[in-house]
């Protein structure tokens, strides 16, 4: 279960969305006259299945929405396997034109599951991709389906529900049949409301279903080819989709790639280790930093940051909005600034904080991950992190499997880890349950397609990078030797060199450049 990040931490403003509701009775034809005559997208004309043509014919509507941005919605099957029965789907689109010599579309994502890609664009361009791509590229972003302005995944309407669901503190002890009680009431209540709220939708949000809409958003805007930028969850995304339409991949770039074999149980310890790993680098640099409130000692610090979440626990520590800020949030909080190193500096502030009783800078922290801000919740980006992942992937119930997970979770993440003696109790109460398979992807076929992997990642650990570039039958691997989740983003000149280079030309490196922090 992947979150990236949704920006470089505290670099950029959370901007508020609204969810769209599914657009009943509506007909790709309509767009225009539901939002406004604009330029049109000319698509690409291919054949199709003829219950498929519709949408592969619709031609979406693009019109002025501030900045030099434009905006347009276009329609999908709710069903991919049943396209016309139903509602339709709702896909938000937003581009910014090329401003020279024109080589398509360059499609966006920033990882999530949940994250929205219309922002990340809309607000951000110029830090989702350098000037020269710019220039070269019409740079797209969307929000998939069951994400902010698409149609979109609803749970609690009310803030007040959300946090007491995300920050509520069990009133039994952590195994107790009580405490079992309580954890899965409250899963089904919030399953419930999500059925409830969401509708038919809550049951076609899956990566596969996303897959198939990029491939048809290429061919509405017209792209005989997919060119792709991938962050984070967005790699599963575009390896997916090399996968599936092998013949139709471009230009494609997996930064802080996943590995699309692994379950949920293998995802949670290598990311686990991961988090480990990357606070203890925290931990290591922290003296030098300035105003460490750590040891030196990097063993001696990791227990003492283990001692606080214990005691958190036991004794939550009460802010000034009525919620508690017990060892699960700290852990939430310790996450969010390991994305990455230029966040660091808000860890040493929190641990002081802490010590003095003060879970100001925690809550900032934690309330950045849930998208939380003055007491509201600014986008759907956890409930549609929860529907998704649920359908991706298989739960494991098994007790003996189950209890094997949680002390290999200890070995490899002994600071922060809290595991739960009951599993996934939220995707075992989901009203949708997953019903793909998991395995590799090869791509057969495929141009090539570059995959970025960070040795210090602790959300899509480096290994698999690795993984999913031998997996991928035209996968070529750029490693940045560094710390932080992806690293296109970091600004090295040798991964901007490796990732632009690709993207202009086509042109791969011929061996991993091995680029350097």
């Amino acid at each position: 279960m992947i979150r990236r990040r949704r920006h470089r931490l505290l670099a950029l403003p959370a901007t508020a969305l609204a969810a769209v509701l599914l657009l009943g009775a509506c007909t790709p034809g309509g767009i225009a006259e539901l939002f406004g005559q604009g330029e049109q997208s000319t698509p690409t004309g291919e054949q199709v299945d003829e219950a498929l043509a519709p949408y592969y014919e619709q031609r979406v509507s693009w019109t002025d929405c501030g900045g030099g941005a434009q905006c347009a919605t276009a329609l999908a099957p709710l069903d991919w396997d049943a396209p016309g029965e139903g509602d339709d789907v709702e896909l938000a689109l937003v581009r910014y034109s090329a401003t020279g010599d024109r080589i398509g579309s360059l499609f966006v994502n920033p990882g999530g599951p949940g994250a929205s890609g219309f922002d990340f664009i809309r607000d951000s361009v110029d830090f989702a991709v350098g000037p020269a791509l710019r220039e070269a590229y019409d740079v797209v972003g969307w929000d998939p389906r069951g994400v902010g302005r698409s149609s979109a995944v609803t749970c609690y309407e009310d803030a007040a529900d959300m946090d007491a669901f995300l920050f509520g503190v069990p009133e039994n002890e952590v195994g107790t049949a009580g405490w079992i009680a309580e954890v899965t009431a409250a899963a089904e209540e919030f399953s419930a409301a999500c059925a409830e709220n969401t509708g038919e939708l809550l049951a076609h949000v899956d990566t596969d279903s996303t897959v198939r809409d990029l491939d048809l958003l290429r061919a509405v805007l017209g792209d005989e080819q997919l060119h792709y930028l991938g962050y984070s969850y967005g790699t599963e995304i575009g390896a997916r989709y090399a996968d599936a339409f092998p013949e139709r991949v471009g230009r494609l770039v997996l930064d802080g790639a996943t590995d699309p074999s692994l379950g949920v149980l293998d995802v949670v310890i290598a990311q686990q280790a991961g988090f480990e790993q990357a606070l203890r680098s925290y931990l290591a640099a922290c003296p030098a930093l300035g105003e460490c409130p750590f040891p030196a000692d990097v063993d001696e610090a990791a227990g003492l940051v283990r001692q606080l979440v214990d005691r958190l626990d036991e004794s939550p520590l009460p802010a000034a909005d009525g919620r508690l800020f017990d060892g699960a949030v700290l852990s939430t909080a310790i996450a969010t600034a390991l994305y990455d190193e230029e966040s660091w500096s808000f860890l040493s502030q929190m641990f002081a904080e802490l010590r003095a009783g003060d879970p100001t800078t925690g809550y900032f922290l934690a309330d950045f991950y849930y998208g939380r801000e003055n007491g509201e919740y600014l986008d759907n980006s956890f409930e549609a992190f929860v529907a998704i992942n649920c359908l991706d992937y298989p739960v494991e119930t098994d007790p003996a499997v189950l209890a094997a997970h949680n002390e290999r979770l200890l070995e490899v993440a002994p600071t922060t880890a809290t595991p739960s003696p009951v599993g996934d109790v939220l995707c075992q109460n989901w009203p949708h349950q997953f019903e793909g398979a998991l395995g590799p992807v090869s791509g057969e076929g495929a141009a090539p397609i570059l995959v970025v992997g960070t040795t210090g990642d602790p959300a899509t650990p480096y290994e698999w990078a690795i993984e999913l570039a031998e997996q991928l039958e035209s996968g070529v691997l750029v490693t940045y030797n560094g710390e932080g989740h992806i690293a296109y983003d970091e600004g090295d000149p040798c991964v901007s060199d490796a990732v632009e280079s690709y993207l202009l030309t086509g042109e791969v490196p011929a061996t991993d450049p091995q680029c350097n922090a």
